[in-house]
């Protein structure tokens, strides 16, 4: 039987780039996003490596769709067996600025989408023989906080240490049978940062000990590695993907 992968935020950037490695691996990959052409292409480019797709076009932030796509692909499929919480949006106004409403979404997207998806995921992964693997795409702003000139700033950073926080808590809780993981990327070239790229990108690489920003797929191989790896003793632990980020 071949194994289940469920990707939130699938459609374009890091998410894109994981579903894709997922598939490579050998995974029937659910696409979870609002964005629904693109959506339809990362599918379609999933379908070409020989794997099957089923697309969710969903906000991630609501708690009865994320139970509601669970069971579906339980009742498709049968199994979840890796779960990518990879959902999210920027956040850049300062905190002088920002009004309640704005800080309340970009909690719920970034941090909530997260719990939603364990919430409905976990009893399923726990009933399963072989457990499973939940993976949450953090940020290295979660440790160092949204500098000034970040693209997302104090309500991105809190809600990506929240992530932190429940992945070293649902380690405990779900152990051993279920393994859980976050990744922290540094600067990666998606289509969020494109416009601080154009216009900072010499400045930024000059902060960066490997001499570049990072892309899509340098994440994903580290997706990859969590999701596959056959004698996995890592849990609650965050991986920080930045090529060594060092000024910035």
């Amino acid at each position: 039987m071949g194994k289940v992968a469920l990707v939130t935020g699938a459609a374009r950037g890091i998410g894109r780039a994981c579903a894709l490695a997922l598939a490579e691996a050998g995974f029937d990959i659910a696409l979870v996003d609002l964005l629904e052409p693109e959506m339809a292409t990362t599918a379609a480019e999933i379908d070409a490596h020989g794997a099957r797709t089923l697309t969710f076009q969903a906000d991630a932030a609501a708690f009865t769709h994320a139970h509601v796509i669970v069971d579906e692909i339980v009742a498709t499929w049968g199994q979840i067996d890796v779960l990518l919480n990879n959902a999210g949006a920027p956040s850049p106004k300062p905190i002088v600025e920002i009004r309640e409403e704005e800080f309340d979404r970009a909690i719920a997207v970034n941090l909530k989408s997260c719990f939603n998806y364990c919430h409905a995921a976990a009893p399923i992964m726990l009933k399963q023989e072989t457990g499973g693997r939940i993976i949450s795409i953090s940020s290295l702003n979660a440790l160092s906080g949204g500098v000034t000139s970040a693209v997302s700033k104090h309500a991105y950073a809190a809600a990506k240490a929240g992530i932190l926080g429940l992945t070293r808590s649902l380690a405990k809780e779900l152990g051993p049978k279920v393994a859980v993981n976050a990744i922290c990327p540094g600067i990666i070239k998606t289509e969020l940062l494109r416009d601080l790229l154009e216009s900072r990108e010499a400045e930024l690489i000059a902060g960066i000990a490997m001499g570049r920003v990072g892309t899509p797929e340098d994440v994903a191989s580290i997706v990859r590695y969590l999701a596959t790896g056959a004698h996995m003793f890592m849990t609650g632990q965050h991986f920080v993907v930045d090529g060594f980020q060092w000024h910035c």
